[in-house]
C-alpha cells in the first residue's frame, strides 16, 4: 500500500504491519517501478489449489513493491469471488432448443435488464449465476454485500408487474425478437423500494434519476433464480466479453481500467495517458479504456453515437498502450456504490487498478440542480474497498490547459500563474449546433466530426 503526500510517501510491503520508510516523492516510482519487475519474474511465489462446490481454480500471489496481488495461473487478476472463477453462464449450442422448449413463461426484458442478462451471462457480474433472491437483494441493499459477506455494490434484480409469474416457473427472457436467456424463478418478492434507494443511491428522492427509474419504470415484483444464457444481444457496437477482453492483457502486469460514459476529449485522454504513469502503476502497464454504452440519463448522448467517437478515436490515437472495448451496463448514478460496482466489473475483465474521478457516477437533482454527492464520496468509498477487491485506485488528475504549456495539472498552472483557457460542455455544443470551429486544444476532430454528423441528423 503506497500513501501518497505531495514531497514523501509511507511505502508498506504486503498486508502486515511493517517498518515505515520515508523517500523523497522524486524516488518513489523509480523504485517501485525497479522493484517490481523483479517481482513479476519471480511470481508466482506461490499457488494454491482452492476448490468448493467441485470446482478448482488456480489462485496465485504476484508480489510488487506497491502491494501483493491475487493473479491467476496465467499472471491476470483473479476474478471477484471466493473461488476466483470467471462464471460463464452460456448454454452450450446443444442444449439450447430443449431449454427454450422447457419454458412455461415468457418475459419481453427492458434495455436496461437486457444489459444485466448480458453481463451475468459472460461472467462481468461473478460470481453471480443468475438475478438475486430476496435474502440476496435485502443483504446488498442493506451491507453492500452478499449474505456470504462478498462485496457487491448494488443489487441485480429482475422486475415484472406480473401476478402469474410464480417460483417453479421456467421463464425464457426475451429482448427485441431475440431469446436471450432462460431463467429458473426460484423466488417472488416485493422489494422495499424507498429503502432500497434510500440506501443504494443516498437518497428516495424522485429528483434522483435511478430513483425515478425504480419507482417508475420497474415492475411491482422482483424475481429470483439461476439463469442459462441462449444468445447475446445483437448490438450496434460490439461488447467483447471478459474472457474477450482478459485474452489481449499482458500477463504479470498492471491493467488500469478507465470509465466513462460521454464522448472522450482531450482532457480525458490526458487523464488516462498520465494515469500510466502514476506512482503506484508498474512500468509497461496499459490502460483499458471500458465506456459504458448502455442507458445511462435521459440528456446523455446516444450510446451508439457514443460508440462511433470512440472508434474513430481509437483510429486517430492509435496508442498500442491502450485496449478499447464497450460495455453493456445500465447507469444508475449511484456514486460511491457504483464505484464498487464498476470497479468489480473491470476487476473481473482483468484490471489491477481503477481510474477514479471526481464526482465519480454523480448526479444532480433535477429541480434544484444540487449534486447528491460529494465530490470525492466515490473515491472515499473505492479507496476504502481498494484492497479488499485486490485493486487499486489511481485518483484521476485535475488537469487544465494553458496558453504556455499545454495540458498542465491545475496546481501546476496556479503555481506558474499561467493562462487556462477553458470551454464548458454548454458552450461547446452551442459551437457544435451553430457549426463553430471547436477548438483544437479541446477535442479531437475525428470525435467532433461524428458529433456534428449527429447534430445534423437530428436536425433534418
Amino acid at each position: 500500500m503506497a500513501v501518497i503526500s505531495s514531497k514523501q510517501v509511507q511505502i508498506r510491503m504486503g498486508s502486515r504491519p511493517a517498518a515505515v520508510v520515508m523517500v523523497p516523492m522524486a524516488a518513489t516510482r523509480q523504485f517501485i517501478r525497479a522493484s517490481a519487475p523483479a517481482a513479476a519474474a519471480m511470481a508466482p511465489l506461490f499457488c494454491r489449489q482452492a476448490t468448493r462446490s467441485s470446482r478448482m481454480s488456480t489462485v496465485c500471489v504476484m508480489a510488487t513493491a506497491a502491494q501483493a496481488y491475487r493473479t491467476t495461473a496465467d499472471g491476470l487478476q483473479v476474478p471477484h469471488g471466493p473461488e476466483a472463477k470467471l462464471v460463464n453462464l452460456m448454454a452450450p449450442a446443444d442444449q439450447r432448443a430443449a431449454l427454450v422448449a422447457s419454458c412455461n413463461k415468457r418475459i419481453e426484458l427492458s434495455d436496461r435488464n437486457a444489459c444485466d442478462v448480458e453481463l451475468l451471462c459472460v461472467g462481468a457480474f461473478s460470481p453471480l449465476e443468475g438475478f438475486l433472491s430476496k435474502e440476496e437483494y435485502e443483504s446488498v441493499v442493506n451491507n453492500m454485500r452478499l449474505t456470504s459477506g462478498l462485496l457487491f455494490g448494488l443489487p441485480i434484480v429482475l422486475d415484472t408487474n406480473s401476478e402469474d409469474l410464480v417460483p417453479g416457473d421456467t421463464v425464457l427472457l426475451s429482448y427485441q425478437g431475440q431469446d436471450l436467456a432462460v431463467m429458473n424463478v426460484t423466488s417472488k418478492y416485493t422489494p422495499n423500494k424507498p429503502l432500497e434507494c434510500l440506501k443504494c443511491y443516498g437518497t428516495s428522492s424522485l429528483e434522483h434519476p435511478a430513483v425515478q427509474m425504480v419507482a417508475m419504470e420497474r415492475g411491482k415484483y422482483y424475481l429470483g433464480g439461476p439463469i442459462k444464457g441462449l444468445a447475446l444481444p445483437t448490438r450496434v457496437f460490439p461488447c467483447a466479453t471478459p474472457a474477450d477482453v482478459r485474452a489481449t492483457l499482458p500477463p504479470n502486469q498492471d491493467v488500469l481500467a478507465f470509465q466513462c460514459r460521454n464522448p472522450i476529449h482531450k482532457a480525458h485522454y490526458e487523464l488516462f495517458i498520465r494515469a500510466l504513469d502514476a506512482p503506484n502503476v508498474r512500468e509497461g502497464a496499459v490502460c483499458l479504456v471500458h465506456p459504458t454504452c448502455g442507458p445511462t440519463q435521459d440528456d446523455d448522448i446516444p450510446g451508439v453515437v457514443r460508440f462511433r467517437t470512440y472508434e474513430v478515436l481509437k483510429e486517430e490515437t492509435a496508442n498500442p498502450r491502450l485496449r478499447w472495448a464497450y460495455l453493456p451496463y445500465s447507469m444508475h448514478m449511484a456514486g460511491p456504490r457504483e464505484a464498487i460496482q464498476h470497479m468489480i466489473i473491470r476487476k473481473n475483465y482483468g484490471c489491477t487498478h481503477f481510474i477514479i474521478g471526481r464526482d465519480m457516477a454523480g448526479c444532480k437533482s433535477s429541480i434544484s440542480g444540487q449534486d447528491f454527492y460529494g465530490a470525492y464520496d466515490a473515491q472515499e468509498m473505492a479507496n476504502k474497498h481498494a484492497s479488499e477487491l485486490n485493486m487499486q485506485t489511481v485518483p484521476s488528475l485535475n488537469i487544465a490547459y494553458t496558453e504556455e504549456k499545454g495540458y498542465v495539472t491545475a496546481d501546476v498552472a496556479k503555481a506558474e500563474n499561467l493562462h487556462v483557457l477553458n470551454l464548458s460542455g454548454t458552450k461547446f455544443r452551442q459551437m457544435l449546433r451553430a457549426g463553430n470551429d471547436i477548438p483544437e486544444w479541446f477535442a479531437f476532430k475525428s470525435v467532433v466530426a461524428v458529433l456534428r454528423e449527429q447534430i445534423q441528423s437530428e436536425s433534418n
